[in-house]
């Protein structure tokens, strides 16, 4: 009859000499007089982790994440961390499920748990906390200019001009073309030439209460898990025009955008040779005014934009690039900025980023995270300590009126200028805004 009795350490060694000497796990059984499964289970020890896999688990266990695992595999996960710091807990779990040590293991630690055992053991990677921007709910808009939808369609070829990217904007309700900017000689279009075509648009229409966009580098900050919000972002806020971001991708959202992409491209684009892009941009104002005055849209029951939305004509929010800065209101911005909330870790240097400018928060602070929120009483970005101890103040760079509104204000200066050449995209962007300013010289 097999014994019950405990095993002793000498007796588990014996086991293990006994197995490597290929002794079967009922041969040893019945040779020592231990019942089979306490043979397998000192067999698959000594096997996965040599002498060290043979020390009792009895009586107290150890204390900590992995206590109820074997000093073996803690061991295993430490170097395996050391030697490949980029390694999550998910990678070590299935590093060991992979190694021919563990093949046979009843159990191995779950993902959390191994990340519980690196952080105790001062092993874990450094995150930046995740956080969103401050959201304006999705509301159906039901009146003409209550939203328009803005996206630049990807590049394409057009003859004789090469390369194109074409900026369009839409208003939901009336499906008014609102506006079409052909970007040239660069495959993205920046922040410069969206607040053009903007201008552009507030001139003609009016200004929206509400513009929707996707999450294009230019709009949402996508190179941080807690995004500050872009230069256009907050140029838009400071108009006291909202901000909403899409949550789902197109067609769910921005489908009317998505529409007048393909509507433009066939209208302006395709079959086209153009000479200079001045004639591009004269075609596109004569189609957008052909789609808007006669072209019939099944949308609007066989009626052109116009035709159907006669109000749509302006809504009623002027616009004028000469009092752009007077319409400019940064209480709006402060308000928006005192609802988020941004994470951020500090350099080596103790330096953090926030909106593209580098904060210095000391030496002391060094790999360390920081929470930062803004006071809109003291005009101060405040940054929390990781232990929540300590507080740092950084005064905003570049939150001001001035430049938000960009290039805009060093041309408001000048009455009167000649172009240099060869023209530039910012010379061409120049000019273009020029033409639909009375008493601009050129």
């Amino acid at each position: 009859m097999a014994s019950t009795k405990s095993t002793t350490l000498a007796q588990r060694e014996e086991i293990g000499k006994r197995w490597e000497n290929k002794e079967t796990d009922r041969q040893i059984a019945q040779t020592m007089r231990w019942s089979i499964e306490t043979v397998r289970k000192w067999r698959r020890k000594y096997a996965r982790h040599g002498r060290s896999g043979l020390v009792s688990q009895s009586g107290r266990p150890a204390s900590g994440a992995l206590g109820q695992f074997s000093p073996a595999l803690r061991e295993t996960l430490k170097e395996l961390r050391q030697k490949h710091s980029g390694w999550g807990a998910q990678t070590l779990r299935i590093e060991l499920e992979l190694d021919p040590n563990y093949a046979e293991a009843i159990r191995l630690p779950s993902r959390s748990r191994i990340a519980a055992f690196l952080k105790e053991a001062g092993l874990s990677r450094h995150y930046e906390r995740h956080s969103h921007l401050p959201k304006v709910e999705h509301v159906k808009a039901t009146a003409v200019h209550e939203e328009w939808e803005i996206d630049a369609q990807g590049e394409q070829a057009v003859a004789g001009l090469g390369k194109v990217s074409v900026i369009n904007i839409g208003d939901v309700v009336s499906r008014l073309k609102v506006d079409s900017l052909a970007c040239l000689a660069r495959p993205h279009p920046d922040t410069l030439d969206y607040q053009f075509v903007l201008r552009r648009a507030f001139i003609t229409y009016g200004m929206p209460e509400r513009i929707s966009l996707d999450h294009d580098s230019v709009y949402y900050d996508n190179s941080s898990s807690s995004p500050f919000p872009t230069t256009l972002h907050l140029w838009l806020i400071a108009l006291g025009i909202q901000v909403r971001f899409i949550t789902k991708p197109p067609p769910l959202e921005h489908s009317m955008i998505e529409r007048q992409h393909q509507t433009i491209s066939w209208q302006a684009l395709h079959g086209q040779t153009y000479q200079q892009a001045g004639d591009l941009h004269k075609n596109l104002h004569k189609r957008l005014e052909f789609l808007n005055h006669d072209f019939p849209s099944s949308a609007l029951g066989g009626k052109a934009p116009l035709q159907a939305f006669p109000q749509a004509q302006h809504s009623g929010r002027t616009y004028q690039v000469s009092s752009e800065e007077a319409l400019m209101d940064m209480q709006h911005v402060y308000n928006y900025l005192a609802k988020g909330k941004w994470f951020r870790m500090a350099s080596t240097q103790g330096q953090v980023s926030l909106g593209a400018q580098r904060y210095n928060a000391g030496m002391k602070f060094k790999k360390t995270t920081l929470e930062i929120t803004f006071d809109p009483l003291t005009l101060h970005f405040v940054a929390l300590s990781e232990d929540a101890t300590q507080t740092i103040f950084f005064t905003p760079v570049n939150l001001a009126k001035q430049y938000l509104i960009g290039d805009l204000e060093l041309r408001k200066a000048l009455p009167a200028h000649q172009l240099l050449l060869p023209f530039t995209p910012d010379a061409i962007r120049q000019s273009r805004m020029d033409q639909p300013i009375p008493g601009t010289t050129l």
